[in-house]
């Protein structure tokens, strides 16, 4: 037990002591001449994404076939519907039995999963991660609904490591909230403080292998008296925090992302994190008036692209969603463009070249925007 907690302290002094110098310092701007362009008879990676074309039920948009259609028994859903590790089932919560099921992208072979929960993930591909309507949390195997259910610790948890037991808990004194990094399988081992936990600067998300966890915390005061939002990695197994960018040196003071919490974008093969930056423009960043750009940082290189040929002035308080292709080579989300009469667009965008297909358009937006839920594919 004194190893356990001695590792421990060595990891949060580490995460005191990073070095901003390890952060990427330039950005590369990524701006075709024809950034937005009409899909052609096909279009490359295909699947089926999921989404909302009217307020009454989950649609699909097959990609391949270029066409769309509700589901039924199924309605409009953000934060309780969640993709599958190998993007081809969804758990979704059936609308008429209140029970958390799972389905093929396209609505086929529905089985059900868990009743009485207030969430359910893919804690791995056989696995399942379910809050209960109490907030205890559970593994159990997916294809056994009898069977055994294991508990983890529960208390100020927020999100779990994928297929791993280190946890993101939030803990508050006075008024004030934090976010940690706290290891399940070893209760007494001390913390590691990530950073304050303040609306629209608290995003987060798990890469899918399990091996960090990016988050926004703070950077630096611009000019104007302004501390804006940084993103950090921090590894599991090292507790090793490293600062990945620098925006407050290219922008001023910016905020990533909206209100929601769990909007950091990972690619599928944990290679890339797609985010969207907005200037702030006064003490309130739920008042920004800036455009929100698009931004996809590599995970290995460290290499920031900012993407030219599109702004989302629809971002308060939620940014729109952003959604991967199962071979992690583009970014989906629907969004307003200034001008047309179409609605709003479902565009693709190609992180390699820069340019925005639109695939459809028309989106209905149910929760205040139009948001996207899943690409995936259908065996």
């Amino acid at each position: 037990m004194a190893s356990q907690r001695s590792m421990w302290l060595v990891a949060l002094l580490l995460s005191l002591c990073f070095s901003v110098s390890q952060a990427q310092s330039s950005i590369i701007e990524v701006c075709p001449e024809n950034p937005i362009q009409q899909r052609g008879a096909t279009f490359e990676p295909s699947g089926i994404i999921l989404t909302s074309f009217d307020s009454t039920a989950l649609w699909v948009y097959d990609i391949g076939r270029n066409t769309r259609y509700p589901l039924p028994e199924t309605s409009p859903c953000t934060s309780n519907c969640h993709l599958s590790p190998d993007a081809q089932w969804l758990i979704y919560l059936n609308p008429q039995t209140f029970v958390f099921s799972k389905m093929r992208l396209n609505g086929t072979q529905r089985t059900p999963l868990v009743s009485d929960a207030s969430e359910v993930r893919w804690w791995n591909q056989e696995t399942l991660l379910i809050w209960t309507t109490d907030q205890e949390v559970y593994l159990r195997p997916e294809a056994d609904v009898s069977a055994e259910l294991t508990p983890l610790q529960s208390d100020g948890v927020i999100s779990m490591q994928p297929n791993g037991y280190f946890a993101l808990q939030l803990t508050g004194t006075n008024g004030t909230f934090t976010r940690s990094l706290i290891d399940l399988n070893s209760p007494d081992a001390m913390p590691i403080t990530l950073a304050p936990d303040r609306n629209y600067f608290n995003g987060a998300g798990w890469s899918p292998d399990g091996r960090f966890l990016a988050y926004v915390g703070e950077g630096q005061t611009d000019s104007n008296g302004f501390t804006g939002g940084e993103l950090y990695f921090i590894s599991p197994s090292s507790g090793e925090i490293q600062q990945a960018t620098n925006l407050t040196d290219n922008y001023g003071a910016v905020r990533i992302n909206g209100f929601a919490p769990s909007d950091l974008s990972w690619s599928p093969d944990s290679s890339q994190i797609a985010f969207w930056v907005i200037d702030l423009t006064g003490d309130n960043p739920a008042q920004d008036t800036g455009d929100a750009v698009l931004h996809v940082l590599d995970t290995n290189t460290q290499e920031l692209r900012r993407y030219c040929g599109f702004t989302a002035t629809e971002h308060t308080p939620e940014t729109p969603r952003l959604i991967w292709s199962p071979d992690s080579s583009h970014v989906a989300f629907a969004s307003n463009v200034s001008g047309d009469d179409k609605g709003a667009l479902l565009l693709a965008l190609n992180v390699e070249t820069g340019i925005f297909t639109e695939l459809s358009n028309g989106m209905f937006p149910v929760f205040g925007i139009p948001q996207l839920n899943a690409w995936g594919t259908v065996p």
